[in-house]
């Protein structure tokens, strides 16, 4: 049996992995959990120890496919939870992550599938974030990239927000940016702004650059399954 913990830890290492690429050094993780670098050396040794990834001195670590399988499964969890919290609970879409973070670690897997069931066996979470298959097969995200990748002019879609500080979520929402919206950049600042336009409500927002950097888009012509999702 793993620790919640040690999940959790897989499954930052995960996300790591998607957005920078492996191997993920021990000073990324310790940032993106707030722990202290000693505190997530000792926990990768004993992840290691568990085969659950391999650590390379002075380089990082990388999953193995076990340490792959299992933050998969806390990731599918965490996404369903999320859909449900905010469908059937009327949570809104800044409260879910939390209550999601809380829950994955103990819920069975009778209980994961009626879930999926009861949601029409969703592909993406309130926040466009791809839902793991019930086979755990790794969710392709190939064809996004980050607001910040893109030039004034771009006409995009967004497709993911990251779901992790409430306050940038009810900032996005209340400015109409939120999966499945057409926007168009229409300036960036020198000192770190992004300016959109929202193309739905013809509105121009202004993003920090910390926050544009999270949003995930994708070209308006292609199509994808995002564009119905919307926060509760």
């Amino acid at each position: 049996m793993l620790s919640d913990v040690m999940e959790d830890y897989l499954k930052a290492i995960y996300t790591l992995q998607l957005e920078h690429g492996p191997p993920v050094s021990t000073s990324d993780i310790a940032e993106y959990l707030g722990k202290t670098p000693p505190t997530v050396t000792s926990m990768v040794g004993k992840l290691e120890d568990r085969g659950l990834l391999d650590r390379e001195k002075y380089k990082g670590v990388e999953l193995t496919d076990e340490g792959e399988t299992v933050a998969l499964e806390v990731l599918r969890h965490h996404r369903l939870l999320e859909a449900y919290l905010t469908e059937h609970l009327d949570y809104s879409w800044s409260e879910v992550h939390d209550e999601a973070d809380a829950l994955e670690h103990h819920i069975s897997e009778e209980f994961e599938r009626r879930v999926a069931a009861a949601l029409g066996e969703p592909e993406v979470d309130p926040h466009g974030d791809p839902i793991p298959s019930a086979d755990l097969t790794p969710p392709d995200s190939s064809d996004t990239s980050a607001l910040t990748d893109h030039g004034v002019g771009d006409r995009l879609v967004v497709s993911r927000v990251s779901d992790r500080d409430p306050a940038e979520l009810e900032y996005l929402s209340e400015a109409g940016v939120t999966p499945g919206t057409t926007i168009e950049i229409t300036d960036i600042a020198p000192f770190g702004m992004v300016t959109v336009r929202v193309v739905d409500n013809d509105r121009e927002q202004s993003l920090p650059e910390s926050v544009a950097r999270t949003i995930r888009v994708r070209p308006p012509d292609e199509p994808c399954d995002n564009e119905e999702v919307s926060p509760a």
